[in-house]
């Protein structure tokens, strides 16, 4: 009675860890929660008040363009524009309630029944159950902890076939924390553009690159890099708004069209309080996401520490919001039980890996950017002699 395509799918896989903690005694201490992506600290005092005076404003309860409103078009273009060196045309955003619906929306614009989206694996699991759920076909490319759970350019174009629309790839990497380099970057873009198919880069976690880094990519520099680049953004971990749900796609025009086709067939709009509150804090916040960025990073290297430390942990990458450890029971035990242990038995919550895809089965993935550097230290108490 159900649509097949969605009943074989899995349940959502924070849900499934959420459930477990139910399981934990708490003598271990408090619940240590490491499994979504998640800002650990609050929004900025001047975000929380714009939302407040959004919320209250009539306008924000009307309908607004399918395409965002464009006050926040040409705000974020020009925020665009000073993160990459290159000006970016309002009519290139279209504003989205989420980055999953970006990507949702991205991938109907490209692809059908009988086509193929290639993604990297270990893979973000609601990229594939929605690739899944649509009935598009899904090809992988596996990232290997000798690359730095990078994708190799032979393997990607290897995996490019017919059938192939687009290459689907996160930069800074969800499971895994990997930071595609600039060159890197490049070699797929022009991979992707010879073989005429779409590159949807998901960059949600781009405010969280690693210090040593000046600016994510130069694909913006490219002339025509509307006929190939397709670029995702969640304004959700650098504004501490993910249940307010608001994302961006930057695309050729033509391609922002289209993907208003899509959206104003599912949402309309994305949420317009939202969108009027964020408009100025994009120039208003900038010394505030930079000292998050900053925070990230300490406990991302904290993190490295305390794993590196650990015997039979072995940190594969890590970077941004993420940590990809293989746990010591790798081969033995499946990651979903390794996962519920260790919520059950010392208070942590992990994602599986599992989720991720296929041969994932001996990787837990931490999200340390929710967690202090003082919850982060304590790691080492709970894991040791799991």
């Amino acid at each position: 009675m159900f649509n097949p395509a969605v009943a074989k799918l899995t349940a959502p896989p924070v849900s499934v860890v959420q459930d477990w903690r139910a399981a934990y005694d708490g003598g271990r201490g408090d619940m240590i929660d490491m499994s979504q992506a998640v800002p650990g600290y609050a929004a900025h005092p001047d975000m929380t008040a714009a939302l407040e005076q959004a919320a209250a404003d009539p306008d924000a309860a009307r309908y607004g363009r399918v395409e965002g409103d464009w006050d926040l078009r040409l705000a974020y273009a020009a925020h665009l524009g000073a993160v990459y060196g290159r000006q970016i045309e309002p009519a290139e955003i279209h504003i989205t309630s989420g980055c999953n619906q970006a990507f949702v929306a991205a991938a109907l614009a490209v692809a059908g029944h009988g086509d193929e989206i290639l993604m990297t694996r270990p893979c973000y699991f609601n990229h594939e159950s929605a690739l899944g759920m649509l009935g598009v076909g899904i090809g992988y490319v596996d990232c290997h902890a000798e690359n730095g759970m990078l994708p190799a350019l032979d393997d990607i174009e290897s995996a490019i076939s017919a059938n192939t629309r687009a290459l689907a790839i996160v930069s800074p990497n969800n499971p895994c924390g990997a930071v595609y380099p600039p060159e890197l970057l490049d070699g797929i873009f022009k991979l992707c553009r010879a073989k005429g198919i779409w590159l949807i880069l998901d960059e949600t976690y781009r405010d969280f690159m690693p210090l040593d880094t000046s600016h994510p990519h130069d694909l913006f520099r490219h002339d025509g890099w509307q006929g190939t680049l397709v670029q995702l953004y969640s304004f959700s971990k650098s504004y501490c708004m993910p249940g307010h749900r608001l994302g961006a796609v930057t695309a050729g025009a033509d391609f922002v069209l289209e993907l208003a086709k899509i959206i104003d067939n599912i949402q309309i709009c994305a949420p317009r309080a939202a969108q009027m509150a964020v408009t100025p804090m994009l120039t208003a916040l900038t010394d505030w996401r930079q000292a998050n960025r900053e925070r990230i990073a300490a406990r991302a290297t904290l993190f490295e520490e305390v794993i590196s430390s650990l015997d039979g942990w072995d940190l594969l990458s890590t970077g941004a919001y993420f940590g990809y450890v293989r746990h010591p029971h790798a081969g033995d035990e499946a990651s979903l039980d390794v996962a519920r242990r260790l919520a059950r038995e010392v208070g942590v919550l992990t994602i599986p890996g599992t989720f991720f895809g296929d041969g994932q089965d001996s990787f837990l993935r931490f999200a340390f950017a929710n967690a202090g550097r003082d919850v982060i230290a304590d790691l080492p108490d709970r894991l040791t002699g799991f």
